[in-house]
C-alpha cells in the first residue's frame, strides 16, 4: 500500500507539473513582433518537431523509444512547449509526440525562450530553468521597457546578452554511453562573439510595432538549416600557391567546430580553370562519424568516434592539392554541406527527401593566377 501511495503521488506531482508547462502561441506574438515573427517562422526553432523536419523524422522513426511506444525523450530540445513535457521525459510515463497537439506543434515557441529563467548545468545536458510566471518575459535589451500584454524582465537575467540563453540545448549532449553526441565547445568562447551576436546578429527593423528601434536582433537563427549566409565572415578560405602544388586553407573562426551534429557532412570543393576549360580535382570532405563495433551507429547506439576530420574550432586546415598552377589559371572553391550524409539517406528513407540530398554551398571563392 505504501508503495502504491507513493506511485500515486509521483504520478500526481507529475501531473501537477505539466500544467506548469503552459506558454503563450508563438502567433499571439506576431501582432507586435511582425518583423521578428516572420524571421522565427521559417527558422528551425519554429520548425524542430518531426512533423516539420523530415531528417530529425527519419531518426526519431527509428527510435526505440518510439518503437516501444515509450517517450518522446527528444521532445526536451524539440518540442519543450509541450504541455506534457516531463512526461516526455519520465520513464514511467507513455507520451509520444501527438501531431495533433498544438502545443507539440509551437516546437521552440517564441514564450519558451523567453522564459528561460537560469540554466542548470548537467553531466549529460543541461536544463532549462523556466520561469513560472507566465507572462512576463526576458530579453537583452537593458533600457525600460512597457507592454500593454506582458511584463519585460531585465535586470536579472544576463544569459540573453552574453549568449548563454542557447546553451541549455546547445552545450553538450552524451547519450547512455557516455559519447558526447553535439558539443559546441561553450568554454572556449570567441573573444568579441557569442552563440547570440553570431547566430542573431543585428539587422534592420524594429523589433516592436509598439516601441520604433532601427534594428533588432534577427530572429531567424542563422545556422547549417537556414541563413547560414550571416555566417559567411567567421569562416575565412585562402589559396597558398608553390612550384609544384597548392594549399586551400580553410580558417574556422569560431569557438565549436564547422559543424556540431555527426549526421552532416562537409565538402569542400575545388577546381582549375585553365584556357576556357575546367578541371574538378578531388573533394575534401569533413566528418564525424560515430559508430559501435567499428561500424556507424545511430546516436543512441554509438559509443566512439570512429572518424573525425571535421574542421575544430579555430582551426586553419590546410587542403593540399599536386598540382601545378600557370599564368592565367584560376582555382575555384566552394565550401558547403550536406545536413544528412549522403551514405546515410537509403538506411533511413531519405533518399527521396530534397531537404536531405541537397548540397548547402557555403561559401565561394576564386583565385587567379
Amino acid at each position: 500500500m505504501k508503495k502504491l501511495l507513493l506511485l500515486l503521488a509521483a504520478v500526481a506531482w507529475l501531473l501537477g507539473n505539466d500544467t506548469a508547462h503552459e506558454f503563450a502561441k508563438s502567433a499571439e506574438c506576431q501582432a507586435c513582433h511582425p518583423k521578428i515573427y516572420e524571421e522565427y517562422y521559417g527558422s528551425m526553432h519554429a520548425n524542430a518537431t518531426p512533423d516539420k523536419d523530415p531528417i530529425h523524422r527519419a531518426v526519431w522513426d527509428k527510435h526505440p523509444h518510439k518503437n516501444k511506444f515509450e517517450q518522446y525523450s527528444c521532445g526536451k530540445c524539440h518540442s519543450p512547449a509541450a504541455d506534457n513535457l516531463d512526461a516526455m521525459l519520465t520513464k514511467e510515463q507513455k507520451a509520444l509526440h501527438d501531431p495533433k497537439n498544438e502545443t507539440h506543434q509551437e516546437a521552440v515557441s517564441c514564450a519558451y525562450c523567453h522564459r528561460i529563467e537560469s540554466i542548470e548545468h548537467g553531466k549529460m545536458s543541461n536544463t532549462n530553468i523556466i520561469s513560472k510566471e507566465k507572462l512576463s518575459f526576458y530579453g537583452s535589451t537593458r533600457s525600460s521597457l512597457e507592454s500593454p500584454y506582458h511584463k519585460i524582465i531585465t535586470e536579472k537575467n544576463d544569459h540573453f546578452a552574453n549568449g548563454n540563453v542557447c546553451i541549455g540545448c546547445h552545450s553538450h549532449n552524451l547519450n547512455a554511453h557516455g559519447l558526447n553526441l553535439c558539443s559546441t565547445n561553450v568554454n572556449d568562447e570567441m573573444s568579441t562573439s557569442n552563440c547570440v551576436s553570431c547566430h542573431m546578429p543585428k539587422v534592420d527593423g524594429s523589433f516592436s510595432s509598439i516601441i520604433e528601434t532601427k534594428t533588432h536582433s534577427f530572429h531567424g537563427f542563422a545556422g547549417a538549416h537556414t541563413n547560414s549566409d550571416m555566417l559567411k565572415k567567421y569562416v575565412q578560405i585562402s589559396i597558398l600557391r608553390n612550384i609544384d602544388h597548392f594549399i586551400i586553407n580553410v580558417d574556422n573562426q569560431t569557438s565549436h567546430a564547422l559543424l556540431l551534429h555527426p549526421m552532416r557532412l562537409a565538402v569542400l570543393k575545388i577546381s582549375v580553370t585553365r584556357g576556357g576549360k575546367t578541371e574538378e580535382l578531388a573533394e575534401e570532405q569533413f566528418v564525424r562519424v560515430i559508430g559501435k563495433e567499428g561500424k556507424p551507429a545511430m546516436p543512441w547506439v554509438a559509443d566512439v568516434t570512429l572518424k573525425d576530420t571535421m574542421v575544430k574550432a579555430n582551426e586553419k586546415r590546410a587542403v593540399r592539392r599536386d598540382f601545378k598552377l600557370e599564368k592565367g589559371d584560376k582555382v575555384n572553391v566552394t565550401l558547403g554541406w550536406f545536413l544528412a550524409h549522403p551514405e546515410s539517406l537509403k538506411s533511413l528513407g531519405l533518399e527521396n527527401e530534397k531537404a536531405a540530398k541537397e548540397f548547402h554551398i557555403f561559401k565561394k571563392e576564386s583565385f587567379g593566377f
